[in-house]
């Protein structure tokens, strides 16, 4: 079973990937189905421009998601890593672990250095799937804006190639 990597330049496999994701864990996002469903084509495909999105596939199956967004963020960030979703058929099998080392490939000519995200503080399955890749958690839970009530943690990493 290999997992191969590549950056989403198809808005409707944005889309696929997308609401598959908030379909099946809705509690983990800031964004909802409903919201997301509404959008137009031309909302995700400009969505589609903002930043750049990984998906996985396994045997020709898109499986994950994940952007990763240069900025210039809290604790050296120079790259904000989101939307991080691996279908629950495929997750355990090295999915977020080989989203990294595509990151850590790119860092030097993409200024992904120092990754930072945002991970919900109750998320614990996703905090100890961070920390096993490198994340360190960095100041307190913030409130989210999203989602009134929620807060998230704050994890960042610096890549292990230069």
């Amino acid at each position: 079973m290999g997992i191969n990597i590549s950056e989403i330049d198809d808005w409707q496999q944005l889309r696929s990937l997308r609401l598959q994701s908030l379909r099946t864990d809705p509690q983990a996002f800031g964004g909802t189905l409903e919201q997301e469903e509404m959008f137009s084509d031309l909302e995700w495909q400009k969505l589609l421009n903002t930043m750049v999105y990984l998906s996985a596939d396994i045997d020709g199956v898109d499986v994950a998601l994940m952007s990763v967004e240069k900025v210039k963020g809290d604790f050296g960030a120079t790259c904000w890593v989101g939307g991080c979703w691996v279908a629950p058929e495929y997750r355990g099998k090295g999915v977020m672990r080989a989203f990294m080392s595509y990151v850590d490939q790119h860092a030097g000519d993409k200024g992904w250095e120092v990754q930072g995200l945002g991970v919900w503080d109750d998320n614990f399955s996703a905090i100890t799937v961070y920390e096993k890749l490198g994340f360190v958690a960095k100041g307190a839970p913030q409130a989210s804006t999203r989602v009134p009530g929620k807060f998230y943690q704050r994890m960042i990493r610096c890549s292990t190639i230069s």
